[in-house]
């Protein structure tokens, strides 16, 4: 499943590669809007390949008390923050993007700071689930843009190609279809996730909601601390590449 995801990611990056050179050469903007639609597929396939920020945002909805119009919200935001830095890390940086980037097809630089975000917002769930004080009503959104950080990879790439070929216009444009098919695919994370906790509860019928709440969070954020430091000590070379 995982490589056809990834071959289906390839295939659509060359495509719009191939559209990118058209619109340079000639100027056809209306088979370049007509092509968009495949932005959304390549989003969605994106955001279905491994990643931590899909693991971040199921981890925290499984363990706190949001709504699904929450959950939504969420991975809207996260969706946003992830192809949106991207995009300004491009078109205001250009030179970080090499750095960045380091070789074709890799994101050394983005999976470190994102082992690094990982640990942190798994550290911080452990010590929501122990702390006994209110829970701040907009952490959930603070969630989804702190998993959103990390900027997407072939964002990037489209954006970088684009500004290449002297056609930025199209690079944000695909990029914007982009988000669209990585939120559809987040929310489906973020509904099965509220979804997965509410049968949870139902089946341990008893005992109080907040203690539930909290041993799922704590588990959630134990394992997320977890997961980023076997990263860290399995793939010391940067062997992954970053994913939403």
């Amino acid at each position: 499943m995982f490589q056809i995801l990834v071959e289906l990611q390839r295939t659509i990056y060359l495509a719009v590669g191939e559209q990118i050179k058209l619109l340079s050469a000639g100027g056809d903007w209306l088979a370049f809007m007509g092509f968009l639609p495949m932005g959304v597929v390549f989003g969605a396939a994106h955001a279905l390949t491994p990643g931590y920020s899909k693991a971040v945002l199921a981890t925290y909805l499984a363990g706190s008390d949001a709504k699904v119009s929450r959950g939504l919200l969420v991975s809207i935001i996260l969706s946003f923050t992830h192809v949106t830095n991207a995009v300004l890390i491009a078109v205001l940086s250009l030179p970080l993007v090499s750095i960045a980037l380091g070789s074709v097809g890799r994101a050394p630089l983005l999976e470190d700071i994102s082992r690094a975000l990982l640990g942190l917002i798994g550290v911080w769930m452990l010590w929501r689930a122990f702390s006994r004080g209110h829970h701040h009503k907009h952490e959930g959104e603070a969630v989804g843009a702190m998993a959103g950080l990390i900027p997407c990879p072939l964002t990037l790439f489209v954006m970088t190609f684009a500004m290449s070929r002297g056609v930025p216009g199209a690079g944000m444009l695909f990029a914007v279809t982009m988000m669209a098919g990585v939120a559809l695919t987040l929310s489906c994370v973020a509904v099965l996730s509220i979804l997965f906790r509410q049968r949870l509860t139902g089946f341990i019928a008893g005992k109080p909601l907040e203690t539930i709440s909290r041993t799922i969070e704590g588990a959630a954020g134990l394992a997320l601390a977890g997961v980023a430091v076997w990263q860290i000590m399995v793939f010391p070379d940067n062997a992954q590449v970053s994913s939403a």
